[in-house]
């Protein structure tokens, strides 16, 4: 049975997404930046941030790229620094970002750009983080749990991408803000499998 007042909402909350775009648009007298380019990612320190340091570039499935990057710069960090020093670098990175992602979509003129990957790399390390110590197979297991969350957005992170929009410091928490929830999801999962399969 179809939930038609969710419907409704949805599409209303749509309707204000694209309103929000078409005014950008139309107070900078320029069209939006649908698929960054390197020298545009070159530009702007925010932009290479939030692009994930070119893992956000790619036309197909940006996000899953990103999410890859950051689990490769994980187990890199990892082989430098101890898991003290990494929670620093996270905690860091979530300011940076929120910053590195406002900035980049209002230069690319899109409130929410699928190219920005920045939010899947702080939520990756985090779940990556929190669940060490883990082998390939488990890693394997956030990755996937949390491109579930991220891609298919059931509640509450449905919720989570819906309460943050527009341009400025709040679009820019907007969007940070749904993938940790995911990455709250995902370890929620996770640490519910690892109680009903313990001993």
């Amino acid at each position: 049975m179809t939930d038609e007042p969710s419907n409704i909402a949805e599409a209303q909350a749509d309707s204000a997404q694209a309103a929000i775009n078409s005014k950008a648009h139309a107070e900078m007298g320029t069209a939006p930046i649908a698929h960054p380019s390197v020298s545009f990612m070159l530009q702007h320190p925010a932009h290479m941030i939030a692009l994930g340091f070119g893992s956000g570039l790619p036309r197909i499935a940006p996000g899953t790229f990103g999410t890859l990057w950051a689990w490769l710069a994980y187990l890199v960090l990892a082989q430098w620094l101890d898991k003290t020093q990494i929670g620093w670098v996270i905690a860091a990175s979530i300011p940076v970002g929120w910053w590195a992602c406002t900035v980049t979509a209002q230069h690319m003129r899109v409130a929410d750009p699928g190219h920005i990957v920045w939010d899947e790399v702080v939520a990756m390390w985090i779940i990556l983080w929190l669940c060490t110590p883990l082998g390939f197979w488990g890693q394997l297991v956030c990755f996937a749990l949390f491109r579930f969350f991220d891609a298919v957005k059931p509640q509450p992170v449905k919720w989570a991408d819906r309460l943050f929009k527009g341009f400025g410091p709040r679009g820019g928490w907007g969007i940070m803000w749904d993938d940790l929830v995911a990455a709250f999801c995902t370890l929620l999962v996770i640490a519910l499998w690892r109680h009903f399969s313990a001993p």
